[in-house]
């Protein structure tokens, strides 16, 4: 063989999956564009409390959220690749049973507002239009199809396109000066157009009919037992994402809450990197882990080299940026929110790594760590949010933040016999600044 096919023969043995993270990637980069666009303009309009108040209703959304997601995400995605005579039955049920949890969560959230909010209060009907996008995310079943078959492209183009008409609309409203209410129900046309869009390109595009899809209490109380403690690590996990906004409502005020949304939307817009490419490898090393254990480990610890130094190369870039990308898109009212960037930022290297743990919890079949994990996390968040929110605000929540995915992410996995190796994979990783110079210089 040539030099030339020695080197591309790896790239062409991962082509498919490298162009499916390319689309993944893709997709959530134009949508962290398009975002961003949208964030500036309404923050700028609304001002710090208006945009606070907006940036409430969607945490509170977004924690109820959590009562639909079920822990089923990967496993739906293994049961497709494992089980191809049973996957009308696995996404029928999938889809009945996020159905089931959204609405409860749903309505949980209604009565949450009616009764802390106030019926009929600015307030109330926020939360209301920013939790109805949850009526349409059972439609997410269909993107782990997709996953599971490497074809991320039509889930890309979905949400796109929702992308697109979403940012089109929010800046409608700047430009016919709407009122606040107007700009919560910007979520349910995203979620609605990104569901619709879904079902089109699964009619058009896969092998099982949508009719097909059935319901089954044996196939949902199974998902429902191996996934359990993830539904529960998966709350957990929601509340110390999300949490923060709401104690800082709780605990400080909405401009305060404003301050730190714009800051954390920022911050959080860089998430998409690492479940973007540990989404696209899943289905190989899900067979690494079956064929061949050493050559997984390898790969395992490749990956957390990889996420690290990315999530590293994120945080250097946006703590020099930070004061920039406030003061020129934001302006002086946001000016308090680069001195939040700067520390929040620094939680990526934890969630960049926690992507990869999330996956071998699933491929190695130890639920149980999701769930304490996640547990200690939210444990610390919440606590730490209430020690230090009521002195230092909005920079009090971003330490919270840092600390609790450090915690939940990285020095958990210490204190158990069986994550202790991922541990020191983490920790090897995070040696790999150092490590890679070194190597290379040894080559020369």
């Amino acid at each position: 063989m040539s030099t030339l096919g020695a080197i591309a023969a790896p790239y062409r043995r991962l082509q498919k999956y490298l162009n499916n993270s390319f689309w993944i990637m893709g997709e959530k980069v134009l949508g962290m564009g398009l975002a961003f666009v949208a964030t500036v303009v309404v923050a700028r309009y609304l001002g710090p409390e208006d945009f606070g108040s907006l940036a409430y209703a969607l945490s509170l959304a977004a924690l109820f959220a959590a009562a639909g997601h079920m822990g089923l995400s990967g496993l739906v995605v293994r049961e497709i690749v494992k089980n191809e005579a049973d996957r009308g039955e696995t996404l029928g049920t999938v889809a009945l049973l996020k159905l089931l949890g959204m609405g409860a969560g749903y309505v949980v959230l209604l009565i949450y507002a009616a009764t802390y909010e106030g019926l009929g209060s600015t307030e109330f009907y926020l939360i209301a239009f920013a939790g109805g996008a949850l009526l349409f995310r059972p439609m997410d079943v269909i993107d782990f199809w997709f996953q599971a078959f490497v074809q991320a492209r039509y889930t890309a183009i979905a949400r796109i396109s929702s992308h697109l008409a979403t940012t089109a609309f929010k800046l409608a409203l700047v430009f016919a000066g709407s009122s606040l209410v107007y700009f919560a129900t910007a979520q349910i046309l995203q979620a609605a157009l990104a569901a619709l869009l879904l079902l089109v390109f699964f009619w058009l595009k896969a092998e099982l009919r949508i009719v097909h899809w059935r319901f089954s209490w044996v196939r949902a109380k199974e998902l429902l037992s191996q996934g359990w403690l993830i539904y529960l690590g998966t709350i957990f996990a929601v509340i110390y994402l999300k949490v923060d906004q709401v104690m800082l409502r709780w605990l400080a005020d909405t401009q305060e809450v404003g301050q730190y949304a714009v800051a954390a939307q920022i911050s959080e817009a860089w998430y998409f990197v690492p479940t973007a490419i540990v989404a696209s490898f899943f289905p190989k090393l899900i067979k690494l882990r079956e064929e061949n254990e050493a050559l997984f480990k390898y790969r395992l610890q490749q990956l957390f080299d990889a996420l690290l130094l990315m999530g590293l190369a994120v945080a250097v870039v946006m703590t020099m940026a930070a004061p920039w990308i406030i003061s020129i898109f934001f302006g002086a009212d946001y000016a308090a929110s680069a001195s939040i960037l700067v520390i929040h930022i620094w939680a990526a290297i934890f969630i960049f790594m926690r992507a990869a743990f999330s996956k071998w919890i699933l491929i190695e079949n130890v639920l149980v760590f999701s769930l304490i994990t996640q547990g200690l996390g939210a444990l610390a968040n919440v606590l730490l949010n209430l020690a230090l929110i009521p002195a230092h605000g909005g920079i009090g929540a971003a330490y919270a933040t840092l600390l609790s995915y450090a915690t939940a992410s990285f020095l958990a996995l210490f204190f158990y016999r069986r994550t202790r190796p991922v541990f020191w994979q983490m920790a090897w990783a995070l040696l790999s600044p150092m490590r890679y110079p070194v190597r290379l210089a040894r080559m020369r």
